[in-house]
């Protein structure tokens, strides 16, 4: 089976070809696709839900594509922080770079607002949800995966992308950012979240 996965990020997209390949299935991504970015993506992100984001998502490349088609949202959830950074995880900073230099601004944010915090406030969780459509016009399935952990007062480990140096996972007793590729994909909201589709899909 072939699955266009709608997005541009490289992490996620590394993230999704080991996690679906492993299942079985062949990932494709809007470059694969033949689809270039178009400023209507960049309203895509706007819902207050990570299931109306990846749903808006999902919609938007498979009426593109014409292919069976999934989308992520995921983002950090801070229990002191009222569950920001959520849904505007990817731009909490406000910043304009990308790449690494996204992921640093959004870390020193978040390293500034829990400043001085002790670890029982500190707690958080990442959360994944995706959203399935096997054709365009199709309603839309939904898998969902979490994890959780303590948000370190300094990054550990070169690994992973996003908020994954800060991210101490209660599963591997390690930041994300220290732990291997397949650690991090047996524990993680992406994996899990994953997991729950692949298993999904056996079952149609």
């Amino acid at each position: 089976m072939r699955l266009l996965v709608a997005t541009r990020s490289e992490g996620k997209q590394r993230e999704a070809r080991r996690l679906l390949e492993a299942g079985g299935i062949e990932a494709l991504f809007p470059d694969d696709a033949g689809l270039p970015p178009g400023p209507a993506e960049d309203g895509l992100e706007l819902g207050e839900s990570f299931e109306a984001n990846a749903r808006a998502k999902a919609e938007y490349f498979a009426r593109r594509s014409g292919l069976p088609t999934v989308a992520d949202d995921s983002g950090l959830e801070v229990i002191a922080l009222g569950g920001l950074p959520g849904v505007r995880s990817k731009r909490w900073a406000a910043a304009t770079a990308g790449g690494v230099e996204l992921d640093q601004a959004n870390n020193a944010e978040l390293l500034r607002r829990l400043l001085g915090a002790p670890p029982s406030r500190r707690r958080a969780r990442y959360r994944c949800v995706l959203a399935y459509l096997a054709a365009p016009a199709g309603v839309p399935a939904f898998f969902e995966g979490a994890c959780s952990g303590t948000i370190l007062e300094t990054p550990r480990g070169q690994g992973g992308f996003g908020y994954d140096p800060l991210f101490f996972s209660d599963d591997l007793g390690k930041s994300f950012g220290e732990a291997t590729d397949a650690e991090k994909d047996g524990v993680s909201h992406r994996g899990r979240a994953f997991q729950a589709l692949i298993e999904g899909l056996a079952g149609r």
